[in-house]
Order: structure tokens, then sequence, then C-alpha cells
């Protein structure tokens, strides 16, 4: 009667046995669920990163289509970045309270103030009132 007991008990835990290491090969293996998890998840930050190129895309287009065609555009961009100015301008320096050459912002004048003759084109300003 023992022995009917025991082999009752050997086949579940034969099929239990299978069960866990079959679970932990799905879970864990070389093409287990944490495996797809992990690669979801970088597909997912693929097309993230490619929806945000897609639209940066989009706004360089739209920049070059502007600089095509609006020279108003054109010109605000050249004096942003190449630091150019229209005869007769003064273009004033002023220091920030950082302080140094990196810390100045600057303003332009244009139409009724005109650049003298004796007198620099571009002038820096500090905050003790003195000109350079």
């Amino acid at each position: 009667m023992n022995s009917g007991k025991s082999k009752f008990w050997k086949i579940p835990l034969i099929i239990l046995c299978l069960l866990i290491g079959i679970v932990a090969w799905l879970g864990f293996g070389e093409q287990g669920l944490i495996h797809l998890y992990r690669t979801e998840m970088e597909r997912q930050a693929h097309m993230d990163k490619i929806r945000r190129l897609a639209e940066e895309n989009q706004d360089l287009l739209k920049e070059i289509d502007r600089l095509r065609t609006d020279m108003k555009y054109v010109e605000s961009v050249a004096r942003r970045q190449l630091n150019l100015i229209k005869e007769n301008e003064v273009i004033y320096r002023f220091e920030t309270e950082e302080g140094g050459s990196s810390g100045l912002s600057s303003a332009t004048v244009t139409g009724i103030e005109q650049a003298d003759e004796r007198v620099k084109p571009e002038r820096e300003v500090f905050r003790n009132g003195k000109i350079k």
C-alpha cells in the first residue's frame, strides 16, 4: 500500500518539475519574456527618437523655406548670428551683473541717432556709466 502512494506522488512531482523548468525557460531563456520586454522597451525608445528627429526635420525644412523666401528673416538671422549691423547704426553693449566680456548684452540704435565720424560705430557702456 505504501508503494502505491509513492508512485502516486512521483508522477505529479515529475510533472511539476517539468513545468517549473518550462516556465523558467520561457521567462529567462535567450528568447524569453524578459528579453521580449527589454526589446519592446528599446523599440519604444527608438520610436520616440524617430518621432523627435522627424519633428526636428520639419522645423529645419520650415526654416530653410523661410530663409529662401523671407528676406527680413534672413536679415534678422544675419544680425543675430554674424553680428552684422546696418549703415549708420550704433551698437551699445551693456555689462551685466556677472561681469566680464561674456556677460555683455547689446542694444542697437537706428534712424535718428546716426554714427558720428569721430566715434567708433560700436561702444561698450558699463554700469558705472563709462563708455569704452
